[in-house]
């Protein structure tokens, strides 16, 4: 006897299985842990082999760490280097972000015109792969006779560590872009200079931000050589001088800032990729 089509419409349709759901707060705690896995063991590797050892070059991580706290707020070795390290923070972040905003001004415009203009493609690309090449240490000498001793060479040297990078991914992003947008654009009514706004550099904005990334990477790379330039402030400044007084734990301590103040500073530029980025599949 066959069964009621009405009947069997109404039937509840069971649920599909569905996957249980992993809490936030313990997937992140799992992203923390699996991030700090690989300082812990090399923390565990360096005390093992500097702790006890009273004529080694390298100090433990305890002496790090306490010399660490007394740069932050004192009150331990009450010496030059205590309770300094936000005013020598503040001047590189000052001079990162500075000379990082000056190669985004630069290097933006140029690279959506070498990009996608053909004659200023061929007029001004030989000369940025010649200059690309030569280290940010070769130009400081130059620097500090064009610029004098300070700040200014200094923002002069993280402009050209972070330039070249956004430059070269901005120029690739632009001649990545599929044709067939410039051609569904034109039939809308979207021609000549409009497309660079609405075409080029949405298309683009991928490859920019992956720029972007990696120019704010090396202007933190290229703080210490910056700061080589007879400034008094400074992450760089304090590494060099130690390093002049044998105070091995402090230019630790100032490697270890230089890394975490870079990598929040990559945390932003993603954070703001994730959102303006939000479309495209590679930064979802």
């Amino acid at each position: 006897m066959s069964a009621n089509p009405a009947v069997a419409a109404a039937a509840p349709v069971p649920a599909a299985p569905t996957r249980p759901r992993v809490a936030v707060p313990w997937a992140r705690l799992r992203e923390a842990a699996l991030a700090l896995a690989i300082p812990a063991v090399l923390a565990l590797v360096w005390h093992g082999l500097t702790t006890g050892r009273p004529y080694s070059l390298i100090p433990p991580p305890a002496e790090v760490g306490a010399a660490l706290v007394d740069l932050a707020v004192g009150g331990i070795n009450d010496d030059a280097f205590s309770a300094t390290l936000l005013t020598h923070l503040a001047a590189s972040l000052s001079r990162v972000y500075g000379g990082f905003a000056l190669a985004v001004l630069f290097a933006l415009p140029l690279g959506l015109l070498i990009g996608r203009v053909p004659l200023m493609r061929q007029l001004l690309d030989p000369t940025f792969q010649i200059l690309r090449p030569v280290p940010v240490t070769a130009w400081l000498p130059l620097a500090m006779i064009l610029f004098g001793l300070g700040p200014r060479s200094a923002y002069f040297l993280v402009f050209l560590g972070a330039f070249y990078p956004i430059l070269v991914n901005t120029i690739f992003g632009v001649r990545s872009v599929e044709p067939r947008l410039f051609e569904a654009a034109s039939m809308l009514g979207c021609r000549g200079s409009a497309q660079f706004a609405r075409v080029v550099l949405p298309a683009a904005l991928p490859s920019i931000f992956t720029g972007l990334r990696l120019g704010l990477g090396f202007a933190w790379v290229v703080i210490v050589v910056g700061e080589m330039t007879g400034v008094q402030t400074g992450l760089g400044a304090i590494i060099m001088e130690a390093r002049q007084l044998s105070r091995t734990e402090i230019v630790i301590c100032g490697m270890i800032v230089i890394g975490v103040a870079g990598f929040l500073s990559d945390r932003i530029v993603m954070a703001i990729g994730r959102r303006l980025l939000a479309w495209s599949p590679s930064h979802g």
